[in-house]
C-alpha cells in the first residue's frame, strides 16, 4: 500500500477541499475516504509519529481535558498532532493526520494527541498502539447509542488486554479504576476534599454496583455524580490510592475555580478560568497524563492556568443587541451569553450546581435535541435536578427539536409556567431571549445538547459575535 499512498492522501485531500467549498468544515469526510481507499491509513501514519501518541477517552469532558493537555505539551515544546476540532471518531482522526502528513511523508508534529469517542477506542487504540491511555469517566449518555455503562467498561477493558499503553485513570469512578485491576504501573489520579462531598448520591448516578462481585458499594463521599471514595464491603474492593490528586478545591460560580495540585514531584497551586467541579476533575485528569509523559510540574500549571473555554464549555460571547423600536442604539447596547454544554444527567446537574454559585436570578435559553450525535432519547432529563434552580429562574426559553419536553420538565421542577416561552426555531429563540430587557444585568445562559451547542456556534459565528465555530 505504501507506494501508491500518496496518491491516496492527494484524493482524500480533495474531498475536503470540496468539502470546505460546499460550506463543511471537512474535519471527517477526507478522512472517511482515506479509510476506505487505504484501511489502515490510521495505523500507517500513526508509525511516523516520532513519540507516538495518545488517546483520551470519557463520556463527559474529554474536549476540555485534551484542550488542556495540549496547553500544557505545547508549552513544553512538544509539536503536536491534535484533533482539536472535536472531530473523534475514526474519520475525524483520520483526518487529522491527513491533514498533518507533508508531501515527503512526514507530519507536521511529533506526539499525537487524540480525543477519541468512547465506541471507537478499542478500534483506534488497535491501530495506534499507543504509549499512553487516560480514561476520565463513564457516565450514562446516549444510551440508544451506547447501551448501559457496563457494555463500554466491557469493551474498554478487553481493548485494554491488547494494550501496553501507560494507563491514566480516574480513581474516582468505579468503573474507571477497575480496568486498572491486575495492571502494573497504573497511574490514578483523583480529588482529595471532602469539603466538595455532596448530602447523598444523586438519584441519576450510575456506578453504584462492584463490578467484581456486584454488590453496592458503600460510598464514603460522593462529589459528582457516582465520582467519589467507596469500597465493596462485601469483597474488599475499594478507591486505590491515587498518585495525583486536587486538595483545597474552590469552586468560584460559572467563571473560576481553584484548588492545589499535588503530584510525586510536588505541589502547586492551580486557578482554572473554567467552573465547576466538572472542571477541577478534567484538568487534574490533563496534569495526570502530563505526568504520565514526565512534563515538569510549572509546565503543567502554566498549561492549565492558559487554558480557555473550548467552543460551548462555559464559552462567553458578548451579543450586540438591536436597538428598540423607535430608538438609536448608539450606546452598543450588549449582553453576556454563556454556553454551558449539557447532553447526560451528570453533566446536565454539574452545570446546575454550578448555575446555583450564581447570586441572583437568571434567564436560561434550553436547547434540546434529539438527533443521532445528541441520542434520540431525552428521557435523561427527568434526571437533571433543574429543582436547584427553579426557584430563581426570572425566564426560560425552550428550543430545540424537543423544545416542548423541556418546557414540561421546567414546569414540574417548579417554575412558573407564565416564566416559560417555547420557540423551537434557534435563531428567533436567541432573539428572544436575548432581546429582554426588563432583565437589565441579567446574564443569559444557553444550556444546549451537542448539536444545538454547534448550531448557536454557528449562528453566533454568522451574526458576527464569534469568530470561529472551532475556537
Amino acid at each position: 500500500m505504501t507506494s501508491a499512498l500518496p496518491a491516496k492522501l492527494a484524493l482524500a485531500r480533495t474531498v475536503g477541499v470540496l468539502s470546505r467549498l460546499r460550506g463543511g468544515g471537512a474535519t471527517s469526510a477526507p478522512g472517511k475516504v482515506l479509510m476506505r481507499l487505504a484501511p489502515d491509513a490510521i495505523a500507517t501514519l500513526g508509525a511516523r509519529l516520532p513519540r507516538g501518541s495518545v488517546l483520551i477517552s470519557a463520556t463527559n469532558g474529554k474536549t476540555t481535558t485534551t484542550a488542556m493537555a495540549a496547553a500544557i505539551l505545547e508549552r513544553a515544546g512538544v509539536p503536536l498532532v491534535h484533533n482539536q476540532a472535536g472531530a473523534n471518531m475514526a474519520g475525524g482522526i483520520a483526518t487529522t493526520l491527513l491533514s498533518a502528513t507533508r508531501a515527503n511523508g512526514t507530519l507536521a508534529g511529533e506526539l499525537g494527541l487524540f480525543e477519541v469517542d468512547e465506541l471507537w477506542l478499542a478500534s483506534v487504540a488497535a491501530q495506534l498502539q499507543p504509549r499512553a491511555i487516560l480514561l476520565a469517566n463513564l457516565f450514562r449518555d446516549q444510551l440508544d447509542r451506547y447501551g448501559e455503562l457496563e457494555t463500554i467498561a466491557e469493551r474498554w477493558e478487553e481493548a485494554l488486554c491488547h494494550q501496553d499503553a501507560q494507563l491514566v485513570l480516574n480513581c474516582d469512578d468505579p468503573s474507571i479504576a477497575d480496568l486498572g485491576r491486575d495492571r502494573a504501573g497504573v497511574l490514578y489520579f483523583g480529588v482529595q476534599d471532602d469539603s466538595l462531598a455532596l448530602a447523598g448520591m444523586a438519584h441519576a448516578a450510575d456506578a453504584k454496583h462492584c463490578r467484581r462481585c456486584g454488590a453496592p458499594y458503600v460510598f464514603d463521599a460522593i462529589y459528582l455524580g457516582h465520582l467519589g471514595h467507596y469500597h465493596c464491603p462485601s469483597c474488599g474492593h475499594s478507591r486505590p490510592t491515587p498518585t495525583i490528586t486536587a486538595t483545597d478545591v474552590q469552586l468560584e460560580g460559572v467563571r473560576a475555580a481553584r484548588f492545589t495540585l499535588h503530584t510525586p514531584a510536588g505541589d502547586a497551586p492551580v486557578v482554572l478560568a473554567l467552573p465547576g467541579l466538572y472542571n477541577v476533575y478534567n484538568a487534574l485528569a490533563a496534569a495526570a497524563l502530563a505526568c504520565a509523559l514526565e512534563i515538569p510540574l510549572e509546565t503543567i500549571v502554566a498549561g492549565l492556568t492558559a487554558t480557555r473555554a473550548a467552543f460551548g464549555r462555559a464559552e462567553t460571547v458578548e451579543l450586540e443587541l438591536p436597538a428598540p423600536v423607535g430608538r438609536a442604539n448608539a450606546d452598543g447596547e450588549r449582553r453576556e451569553l454563556r454556553i454551558l454544554l449539557v447532553k447526560n444527567p451528570a453533566g446536565a446537574n454539574e452545570v446546575l450546581r454550578t448555575l446555583a454559585l450564581e447570586p441572583g436570578e437568571h434567564d436560561l435559553l434550553g436547547v434540546l435535541n434529539d438527533h443521532i450525535a445528541d441520542g434520540h432519547d431525552v428521557s435523561w432529563i427527568w434526571d437533571a435536578d433543574f429543582e436547584l434552580l427553579a426557584g430563581r429562574i426570572r425566564l426560560a426559553t425552550c428550543s430545540g427539536t424537543r423544545a416542548t419536553d423541556l418546557a414540561a420538565r421546567l414546569k414540574y421542577a417548579g417554575l412558573d409556567p407564565e416564566r416559560i416561552r417555547v420557540q423551537e426555531d434557534l435563531p428567533a429563540a436567541l432573539t428572544e431571549a436575548s432581546l429582554d430587557r426588563t432583565g437589565a444585568g441579567v446574564p443569559l445562559y444557553a444550556l444546549p445538547t451537542y448539536t444545538a451547542m454547534l448550531s448557536l456556534r454557528e449562528l453566533l459565528v454568522a451574526r458576527g459575535e464569534a469568530s470561529s465555530t472551532w475556537s
